[in-house]
C-alpha cells in the first residue's frame, strides 16, 4: 500500500510538473535539462544514495545511503553513533563507549563488534586492524572532519571484499576551492569533563589543494573509572598534474589511552550503572595510516584510479581481567595489588588497488564496465598473557620478559573483480558482477607455555569466487525499483582464534562463513518534500561463527546457518513545502527509520555437541539481533536556528546463541531488555561564520545496556551513557 501512494504521488508530482512547464512555454521558451547530480542522488534531510558509477566503482542496483554530515543536526563532539547513523534504516549500535573513540555498527542481524561486519574505509582504502584476519575497527576518524559517510549494503562484496554487512566509508573533508587558505575551529564543553577540540585549515593555490586537521578529546567518563584521552591528526595533499591527471597523498595519526570501567552483573547495574570495580583496567592503540592515489582520465570514456595504502598500528592493553565476579583488591600475602596482565597487538598492512571505469555502446546505449584488481598483505603479531605491573596506571611494562601466549600470523591476497551496467531499455539497467579471490594465511608461535603450547607453523590456502546481479527500473526521473542478488564470505578470524582475556574455549575445528545478501526496494524523492528508500532483505549466513555457554563457561564454535529477513524503510517529509514555497515560515523535516527482522538459526551444524538436543540453537533468535529497530525524529530550521528531536527505540536482544535467558553469574550471557532513548540538539548559525550548538544526550536518563562482553572491555555487561549535556562553539572563515 505504501509503495502504491508513493508511486501515486511521484507520478502526480511529475505530471504537475510537466504541465507548469508547457504553460511556461507558451510565453517564453524554455529548455529543460535533466538534473545532473555529481556525487549522490536526491539529498533531502542530509541523506543521499551513491551514484551509478563513482571512481571506477558500480553502485547502480545496489542499496546504499550516504550521510552528508553538514546537513545533519547531531552531537559530532562524541561521534554519537545512534544519532548520525538516524537515517540508515536498521543500523544496530553498540552504546558502551561513551568515548566515541571506537564507533561499532552493524546491520540485519549482524553484531556491531568495532563494526567488523562492514568493509571499514577512510578515504575509500582500508583502516581496520587487518582485512580479512582482523577486521575490527579500533580507529574511527571525528565526525567534524567528515564531509560524508557512506554504507553500502551486502552488495558491496563483490567491489570491496568480503564482509557481509557490506561498505563503510568515511570520507574526509577536502581543501576549500576558492580561496587560498580556510580555517575551521570547533570547540566543545561537557558532562563529566568533556572538552573536545576540532582545528582544521584547507585551501587550493593554482593546481595544489590541501586540508589537514588536529583534533583532541578528553572527559572524566560517565562512569567511574573511564577517563580518556585521544589526538588525531590528519594532513592531505592533491596536485593536477594536467587536465586528465591529478595525484593525491593523506596521512591519518591517532593515539589515545582510554581507562576501562569493566563490566557489572545484573545487580550492581540495576543499583547503579556508573559504578566500576576495575580502575587499573587501561586500553590504547596507536593508529596510522596513509594512502597515495593517481586518478587518470585516459579518454573521456576511460578512468582509472589507483590507490596505495598502509596500516601500522597497535592494540595495547593492561588490566586486571578476571571475572568482574572476583574483586581487584590489595593480596594481603604481597601487601600490593595482584599483577595485571598485559596484552599487544602490532598491524603491519599494505595494499594497491587499481580501479577503471569503460563506457562503451551497446545497442544504441551507454553501457559501463568496472573493474580492477587488488593486491594486499597483512601481518599481525599477538603478545598475550603478559605478567604486568601491580600500578594503577597506563603501563606495558612487564615483570616476566616473556609473554603467556606469542603468535604471528600473515595474510597474502590477491584479487580480481568486474561489473557491468547493462541497458536493456531505456529505463531497466542489469548489473552483473563477479569477485575471484585467492587467500594465503599463515600462523605460528604458541599458545601457552607448556610443551603443548608450542604450534605447528602452518599455512591455508583457498579459493573464493563470489557473483551477484543488481537491478534498477526508473519509475520517474526521482524514482526506481531495485534488486541485488550477492554472495558473500568472511574467513576465520584472528580473534575468532583466540580466547580471549577470560575462560573462553575455542572450537579447534572453526570453519569459514558464507552466505548472501538479498535487497528489493523502492526509493527516490518527490520534489524536494519527500525522500524515501523502503525495502525488504535477506541475508543467509551459513557456518556461522558465535559464542554459545556451557556449563556457564563460553564456547566458541560454527553455531550453524542464520537467516535474517526483514524490511527496512526511511521516510522524510517536508510537510511545511507541501502546503506551500513560503521559506520565511521556515522548513520542518520530520522522518522514520524504522527496521523489522527476524534473525534465527536455521540449522545445527556442530556434531560434537548436536547430540544434545537441549543444546541445539535451531530456531532460536541470532544473538545481538533486536526484532526492531525504530529512529524518529524532527527538524525545525529558521533563520539560521534549528532545533532536532530524536528518539530510539530498540528492541530486546539476546547475548548469545543459546538464546540464555537469566544472566550467569559474570553476566557475560543474558538477555538486555529493550529502551528508547531521547535526544534533543540545538542549533545556530550567524552570518554563515559562526556556529552556536548544544544539545542533550539521553535526555530522559534511561539507563540501559546494549552489550556483554566476555573480555576486554568487560567482562560482564557494560552500560550506555546516562544523561549528558554539551555546548560547542564554532567559527569558520
Amino acid at each position: 500500500m505504501l509503495f502504491s501512494v508513493l508511486f501515486v504521488s511521484s507520478t502526480y508530482s511529475k505530471t504537475k510538473k510537466n504541465k507548469a512547464n508547457v504553460l511556461k512555454s507558451d510565453s517564453t521558451k524554455v529548455v529543460i535539462t535533466k538534473e545532473i547530480i555529481i556525487d549522490g542522488k536526491y539529498s533531502i534531510g542530509g541523506i543521499e544514495r551513491m551514484p551509478d558509477v563513482k571512481n571506477g566503482i558500480i553502485y547502480a542496483g545496489k542499496k546504499s545511503e550516504v550521510i552528508q554530515l553538514e546537513k545533519i543536526n547531531a552531537d559530532m563532539s562524541t561521534n554519537n553513533a545512534r544519532q548520525i547513523f538516524a537515517k540508515v534504516p536498521g543500523m544496530s549500535v553498540w552504546e558502551s563507549d561513551g568515548s566515541g573513540i571506537q564507533v561499532g555498527v552493524a546491520a540485519r542481524g549482524l553484531s556491531p563488534n568495532r563494526s567488523w561486519e562492514f568493509n571499514v574505509r577512510q578515504n575509500g582504502y582500508d583502516i581496520s586492524s587487518e582485512a580479512f584476519g582482523y577486521p575490527e575497527a579500533y580507529y574511527t576518524p571525528p565526525m567534524e572532519a567528515l564531509e560524508r559517510i557512506e554504507v553500502v549494503r551486502g552488495a558491496a562484496s563483490l567491489q570491496y571484499g568480503t564482509q557481509f554487512g557490506g561498505l563503510l566509508n568515511y570520507q574526509i573533508k577536502k581543501g576549500a576551492t576558492d580561496r587560498t587558505m580556510s580555517f575551521e575551529t570547533q570547540q566543545t564543553v561537557g558532562s563529566y569533563g568533556l572538552f573536545n577540540s576540532y582545528n582544521a585549515i584547507g585551501g587550493t593555490y593554482k593546481d595544489v589543494s590541501y586540508y589537514a586537521y588536529l583534533h583532541h578529546r578528553s572527559a572524566d567518563g560517565w562512569r567511574d573509572n573511564s577517563r580518556y584521552s585521544v589526538l588525531t591528526g590528519y594532513m592531505s595533499a592533491h596536485y593536477k598534474i594536467s587536465h586528465d591527471i591529478t595525484i593525491g597523498a593523506d596521512y591519518t595519526s591517532m593515539d589515545y589511552q582510554s581507562q576501562q570501567a569493566g563490566g557489572l552483573t545484573d545487580v550492581k547495574f540495576s543499583e547503579n550503572p556508573q559504578q566500576s570495580f576495575r580502575e587499573r583496567n587501561w586500553f590504547g592503540t596507536p593508529w596510522n595510516v596513509a594512502s597515495l592515489y593517481l586518478n587518470y582520465t585516459i579518454t573521456p570514456t576511460i578512468q582509472l584510479r589507483v590507490t596505495a595504502f598502509g596500516t601500522f598500528a597497535e592494540r595495547n592493553s593492561v588490566g586486571f581481567t578476571q571475572a568482574i565476579t572476583t574483586k581487584d583488591t590489595i593480596n594481603h600475602t604481597t601487601h600490593e595489588y595482584n599483577t595485571r596482565q598485559v596484552d599487544r597487538d602490532t598491524y603491519e598492512n599494505y595494499g594497491v588497488e587499481a580501479r577503471t571505469s569503460i563506457q562503451y555502446d551497446l545497442f544504441g546505449n551507454t553501457s559501463t564496465l568496472a573493474g580492477g584488481i587488488r593486491v594486499y598483505k597483512g601481518n599481525t603479531e599477538r603478545n598475550q598473557l603478559g605478567v604486568g605491573t601491580t600500578g594503577d596506571e597506563f603501563d606495558l611494562s612487564l615483570t616476566n620478559p616473556t609473554y603467556g601466549r606469542m603468535l604471528k600470523f600473515s595474510t597474502m591476497n590477491y584479487a580480481l573483480f568486474a561489473e557491468n551496467i547493462f541497458f536493456i531499455t531505456k529505463n531497466l539497467k542489469i548489473v552483473p558482477g563477479v569477485r575471484f579471490d585467492n587467500v594465503h594465511n599463515t600462523i605460528e608461535g604458541y599458545i601457552n607455555s607448556t610443551p603443548t603450547g608450542q604450534l605447528t607453523p602452518a599455512s591455508r590456502d583457498r579459493n573464493i569466487f563470489l557473483y551477484g546481479i543488481g537491478s534498477e527500473y526508473q519509475l520517474t526521473e526521482k524514482t526506481n525499483l531495485y534488486g541485488n542478488y550477492s554472495r558473500s564470505y568472511r574467513p576465520v578470524t584472528y580473534s575468532e582464534l583466540t580466547p580471549s582475556a577470560t575462560t573462553e574455549i575455542i572450537d579447534p575445528n572453526l570453519t569459514d562463513a558464507s552466505g548472501y545478501n538479498i535487497d528489493f526496494g523502492y526509493r527516490g524523492a518527490i520534489d524536494d518534500y519527500l525522500n524515501f528508500d523502503i525495502g525488504v532483505f535477506s541475508l543467509r549466513y551459513n557456518n556461522r561463527i558465535g559464542t554459545i555457554t556451557q556449563n556457564n563457561t563460553p564456547f566458541k564454535t560454527n553455531i550453524g546457518d542464520s537467516e535474517s529477513k526483514g524490511i527496512e524503510s526511511y521516510i522524510e517529509v517536508s510537510p511545511l513545502k507541501f502546503i506551500s514555497d513560503r521559506t520565511d515560515i521556515g522548513v520542518l523535516n520530520i522522518f522514520a527509520s524504522n527496521s523489522f527482522i527476524d534473525a534465527e538459526y536455521k540449522e545445527w551444524n556442530n556434531p560434537a555437541i548436536a547430540d544434545d538436543p537441549t543444546k541445539s540453537i535451531a530456531g532460536k533468535q541470532v544473538e545481538n539481533s533486536p526484532d526492531f529497530i525504530h529512529r524518529f525524529g524532527a527538524t525545525y530550521s529558521y533563520s539560521g536556528f534549528s532545533a532536532t528531536m530524536q528518539v530510539s527505540s530498540v528492541g530486546e536482544v539476546f547475548t548469545d546463541a543459546a538464546n540464555t535467558e537469566a544472566a550467569n553469574a559474570a553476566a557475560t550471557s543474558g538477555k538486555l531488555p529493550g529502551y528508547s532513548v531521547m535526544d534533543l540538539t540545538l542549533s545556530y548559525i550567524l552570518n554563515e561564520r559562526y556556529t552556536f550548538k548544544a544539545g542533550v544526550n539521553n535526555l530522559t536518563d534511561e539507563l540501559y545496556a546494549t552489550r556483554r562482553a566476555g573480555g576486554y572491555p568487560g567482562p560482564g555487561i557494560l552500560p550506555a551513557s546516562g544523561r549528558t549535556m554539551y555546548l560547542t562553539i564554532g567559527i569558520n572563515y
